[in-house]
């Protein structure tokens, strides 16, 4: 019990802690998570090892994915972002497309894609975040995590 403490405190001050640009990687870090879980079971029902209760799994796999991209869509910031927010709006609207359709048929193609693109933004944000470092006072526009 200690130990499961430790850990949640230690995650909550990670994210207590981190810049704008690291909490974006942790959302996209979590979300990919999620879709290789996914994917995984997904992978284990298209062996022959069809198991009915892993549809559920399936589907809240999905479904925290869906919250994690629904999270970045929120946060975008259209007033300082320009294009690169509206952009974003649009890539992410369809991921939740996607992911919606990719729950109901349990489709490994379509999570594999939106897995596949979030690990790309992903790398994207990761090498801006390593550019613009956060003591230059210069903040990274288009994500406004607070909400």
């Amino acid at each position: 019990m200690a130990y499961t403490n430790a850990i949640s405190t230690y995650k909550e001050t990670r994210v207590n802690t981190a810049s704008q640009g690291q909490l974006i990687i942790m959302l996209y870090d979590e979300g990919i998570k999620h879709l290789d879980r996914a994917l995984e079971l997904l992978s284990q029902n298209d062996q022959g090892k069809k198991n009915p209760a892993n549809i559920e799994k399936i589907s809240n796999a999905i479904l925290k994915a869906q919250e994690i991209v629904t999270e970045l869509t929120v946060s975008l910031d259209f007033q300082e972002g320009g294009d690169i927010a509206r952009n974003l709006f649009a890539l992410y609207s369809w991921f939740t497309k996607e992911l919606l359709e990719a729950n109901i048929s349990q489709d490994m193609h379509r999570v594999t894609s939106v897995r596949n693109q979030l690990n790309e933004l992903r790398s994207a944000w990761a090498e801006i975040a390593m550019t613009v470092p956060e003591t230059t006072g210069k903040t990274i526009t288009g994500v406004n995590i607070a909400g």
